[in-house]
């Protein structure tokens, strides 16, 4: 297995560029694909996540080319050319997901399977969401859980459409992206409360830009119109990722001053509230065009916080409480557990091996900090890019520390090793 060895480290200056955002990039490929015209992305993630996306999008028949600027999407209005595919998705959730749902609607014949671990991952209540408008979906192996056949079958949206919100908000993400495509009025109900809501609202921001405007009764109904149809943009920004902006702000409030480019105070991730936790840990932040500003603070506090909202973020999070002056409990992430791995248990795990004394609960975590870091700890990753990412925030404290499958980072940030040991000293 390879490894990354650390050096201890304890300044952080200097600016940082960040990667395109997952979310947003997979969203606007399915979305540009469903669209009637051509749309131009730029600033669009390079990473394997995107990368299963393209490769699915290609065996569907979509025709993507490069540009200058980034790639041009030929939209299919909707019908996708290929009416069989066998489609590799790896571990992306944010590609899987949204294309069983497209491809529910779409009158084909399609094998969608994954790595071992995407097939541990469950999507049964999408399922039988879809299932419950007439789609033909098969479980190949264990009921619940990819691998999926899906196959042509007589749809019906009459009637509201089912989902629970308190497992995964890509379940509703799917469905929204997906029922403009039957051109009828569908209503989707959410069951239970609904978690990790910005990621919705990014969802519904996208589709509004692709013409087509939910309508949405508090966090519970969301209706698509009639005759909805998505069409095409002439360009398209990819914002940075919020989400990976998380380890550098961080870094700024444990060691530095650094510059972080491609987000502001107005992005439509909600990963973009880290700033704010940032700030109620002692984080300075300041906010300009297309970068935020982060400064070392006086003293990290410990916090008891939701982190709901903040979902993938909030891993950033207990690594700061390494460095905070308590115990720091992040409450409300029970969805960690149905991620690229267990992440409630995989963070509590590699925390301990750094000398934190860590409460894991069933939807919550607790992390009191050493006194002195442990020196030299091996961190495992668990194919999981965040736990990479996240664990390289240790060596700030001045230890050394060592990365296990450090290349994991690919799925969303092949660089980010070379870009964190650019700023770091």
């Amino acid at each position: 297995m390879e490894q990354l060895h650390l050096k201890p480290a304890s300044q952080v200056t200097g600016d940082m560029q960040l990667p395109g955002s997952k979310s947003i990039s997979n969203r606007t490929l399915l979305l540009a694909a469903l669209a009637k015209g051509n749309t131009e992305i730029s600033g669009l993630l390079t990473s394997d996540d995107t990368d299963r996306m393209l490769e699915a999008l290609n065996a569907l028949g979509v025709k993507v080319s490069q540009t200058e600027q980034g790639i041009i999407v030929e939209g299919c209005n909707g019908d996708f050319p290929n009416k069989q595919a066998d489609l590799f998705l790896g571990n992306a959730g944010t590609a899987f997901r949204p294309l069983t749902a497209a491809l529910a609607f779409s009158n084909g014949d399609y094998h969608l399977h994954g790595v071992p671990r995407m097939h541990e991952r469950p999507i049964g209540h999408l399922v039988t969401a879809l299932r419950s408008a007439g789609a033909n979906i098969e479980c190949l192996a264990n009921n619940g859980f990819p691998p999926l056949q899906i196959s042509p079958a007589a749809l019906d949206v009459s009637k509201p459409i089912q989902i629970r919100g308190d497992v995964s908000s890509q379940f509703l993400t799917a469905l929204l992206m997906a029922l403009p495509l039957t051109g009828k009025q569908a209503t989707i109900e959410v069951i239970g409360e609904l978690i990790s809501k910005p990621y919705i609202e990014i969802t519904l921001n996208l589709m509004a830009k692709f013409g087509v405007h939910v309508q949405r009764e508090g966090w519970q109904q969301f209706t698509i119109p009639a005759n909805s149809r998505y069409a095409s943009l002439d360009t398209m920004y990819v914002e940075g990722d919020a989400s990976s902006a998380s380890y550098f702000l961080a870094a700024g409030a444990i060691g530095g001053t650094l510059n972080v480019h491609g987000v502001d105070a107005i992005s439509i991730q909600g990963d973009i509230k880290f700033a704010e936790a940032l700030a109620l840990m002692g984080g300075k932040i300041a906010y300009g065009e297309n970068f935020i500003t982060t400064s070392k603070a006086a003293k990290i506090k410990a916090i008891d916080l939701d982190c709901n909202h903040i979902p993938d973020a909030a891993m950033t999070l207990a690594i700061l409480a390494l460095f905070a002056d308590g115990t720091t409990t992040l409450r409300n992430v029970a969805s960690w557990r149905v991620k690229e791995t267990d992440r409630l248990t995989a963070m509590a795990t590699e925390l301990r091996k750094v000398g934190a004394t860590v409460i894991e609960g069933e939807d919550y975590i607790s992390i009191t900090p050493p006194e002195a870091l442990t020196q030299n700890a091996e961190i495992d990753t668990y194919d999981d890019h965040r736990m990479a990412m996240c664990f390289s925030l240790v060596s700030l404290g001045g230890v050394p520390v060592t990365i296990n499958d450090p290349n994991c980072v690919a799925k969303t940030f092949p660089t980010y090793f070379e870009v964190f040991a650019n700023i770091v000293s």
